[in-house]
């Protein structure tokens, strides 16, 4: 499928208005705006992961799911805020494309560039972890002494919090590293978290580059980025969340060693890297799939 179908369009186009998108360059607001905000919100989503240690390591599992929610809640409303950039770079893209018939090279690599951040974003969470860890376990007793766990969010905001905060930052202990072996693990687990993140890394970025492959039909494939997400947020639901939540039930009861949940984690991240990297792989074929698919609901495209 191309765009061929659809550069009627360019006989309203002057060359001055390619030559505009031109222009414009490889870095914009948008861009730049993405780049930062994926980096933000992929690495709260790897801190997230640090609640089940905090689980463990204070008895508190309900409280430190409750902020584990609340984590992953911040990093995808914060992750909407990444869709109103793509989709100005995308008008962009699919006007020179109605003009021209072809995609702008730029775009493709404008989104690899998103997807790169996100990479970027879950290395740096995968370094804070020990700081994220210290984040959770001040936020369970916050929540303990106030009661509220709109309180204790807010807690974070307090000068004195962020300064303490900003002292205990620190790298994992990269000595330890070769004790944190996989063998106790469920491979599908690991597998399974790979999948999940490829998935929900690339969803939303690959049906705008759908919405630009088919122009007729880009509103529906725009669309389809709630589903592609959907499918991925039911996958995590069903093979990644109960297996970490029952590996580290079990070492509250003392049937498994707290190390294990420490590799756990250590694996997660390190999975959740690599997801991202595929990511990059199934970008352009996952657009085209939207693509097909926006075709089916739009069978006059």
């Amino acid at each position: 499928m191309s765009v061929a179908h659809v550069a009627h369009a360019a006989a309203g186009c002057s060359p001055a208005e390619i030559a505009r998108y031109g222009a414009r360059g490889f870095f914009s607001v948008p861009l730049v705006s993405a780049v930062l905000l994926n980096v933000v919100v992929t690495a709260l989503q790897i801190g997230a992961y640090a609640g089940r240690i905090a689980g463990v390591r204070t008895g508190r599992i309900g409280t430190s799911i409750s902020l584990f929610n609340f984590f992953t809640l911040a990093s995808r409303l914060a992750n909407l805020v990444v869709t109103p950039a793509l989709g100005s770079l995308a008008d962009g893209a699919a006007s020179y494309a109605g003009c021209t018939g072809t995609i702008p090279g730029r775009f493709e690599w404008q989104l690899r560039a998103i997807i790169g951040a996100g990479t970027v974003g879950a290395i740096l969470g995968t370094l804070l972890l020990p700081t994220f860890i210290l984040l959770f376990m001040r936020g369970v007793y916050a929540f303990e002494r106030r009661g509220s766990m709109l309180q204790a969010a807010l807690r974070l905001f307090d000068p004195r919090v962020i300064f303490q905060v900003a002292r205990s930052v620190r790298l994992p202990p990269f000595g330890e590293l070769a004790s944190f072996r996989p063998t106790n693990l469920p491979l599908k687990l690991l597998l399974g978290n790979v999948a999940v993140t490829a998935v929900y890394a690339v969803g939303v970025v690959a049906s705008f580059y759908a919405s630009v492959i088919d122009l007729d039909a880009r509103t529906t494939a725009t669309g389809l980025s709630g589903l592609v997400n959907g499918f991925g947020t039911v996958a995590f639901s069903f093979f990644v969340d109960p297996t970490t939540a029952y590996i580290t039930d079990q070492a509250v009861k003392g049937e498994r060693s707290p190390q294990d949940v420490r590799t756990m984690v250590f694996w997660l991240a390190v999975t959740a890297i690599l997801g991202w990297l595929v990511s990059q792989l199934i970008l352009i074929p996952g657009a085209y799939f939207i693509a097909a698919g926006a075709h089916v609901f739009h069978p006059h495209s």
